[in-house]
């Protein structure tokens, strides 16, 4: 079993590789060479790049979450997603080549974009709940997906940005929330037709069965009505 301290080793090995050569030629045992653990401890601690991937994503989830500002409560929810999103463009500052190399890999390999987007729509979920903004079930998914496919276009804007004041990315997360925001406006209409249509058949199914439980107890009083009398 890997120690928590052997698999941080092999994440930054992961990170540090990333940083210097494509995704596809940074193999497992690239990786374990490199951070001088053996196969078994790699096997242990990460069986995929994918989970590596994954790890690395938490990571950048855990940073945002613990420096949540909680003076933001009273902003509108777009203001605090806005903070929220650009603290986790900081929190990725750091490893910035390996995210133009994971970046870069999505583009060229769909399947692996899916991939991506999956473990991607998990932390939007996670910002979004850092936003305070109150989801779930599958509208919670269904916006998580439009925020991750809107914070790639960001995060390509980002890439190429030198300017440390970051305006382009600012500007880009400005205009992908403006469009999210109109979204949700559009998805909250179509939530609200949606639960009308199911409240006019759960009470139409209601008056279906109150109307047949009538039927079947005129029938059983017409049929006592009509039984002839024991011994005729």
């Amino acid at each position: 079993m890997a120690t928590a301290k052997t698999k941080q080793k092999i994440l930054k090995t992961f990170l540090d590789l990333l940083s210097e050569h494509p995704y596809e030629d940074v193999s497992l045992p690239l990786i374990a060479e490199t951070a001088k653990v053996k196969l078994s401890e790699m096997r242990s601690a990460y069986a995929s790049k994918l989970k590596l991937v994954a790890a690395f994503l938490e990571q950048i989830d855990t940073a945002v979450l613990d420096e949540r500002d909680e003076d933001m409560g009273d902003q509108p929810p777009r203001d605090r997603l806005f903070d929220i999103l650009m603290s986790r463009i900081d929190a990725m500052a750091e490893h910035k080549e390996a995210v133009r190399a994971l970046h870069k890999a999505a583009r060229k390999d769909p399947a692996l974009a899916l991939d991506f987007n999956a473990l991607e729509v998990r932390s939007q979920k996670w910002m979004l709940i850092a936003a305070g903004i109150d989801v779930s079930g599958v509208k919670a998914t269904v916006v998580a997906q439009g925020l991750s496919v809107a914070f790639a276009r960001v995060i390509g804007v980002w890439l190429d940005e030198e300017d440390e004041g970051m305006p382009r990315t600012m500007a880009r997360l400005d205009k992908e929330l403006d469009k999210g925001t109109s979204f949700m406006k559009r998805l909250n209409k179509l939530d609200g037709v949606a639960k009308g249509i199911r409240s006019f058949f759960r009470k139409a199914s209601e008056r279906s069965g109150r109307r047949g439980d009538r039927a079947e107890s005129g029938r059983e009083d017409t049929d006592l009505g009509g039984e002839a009398p024991a011994g005729a």
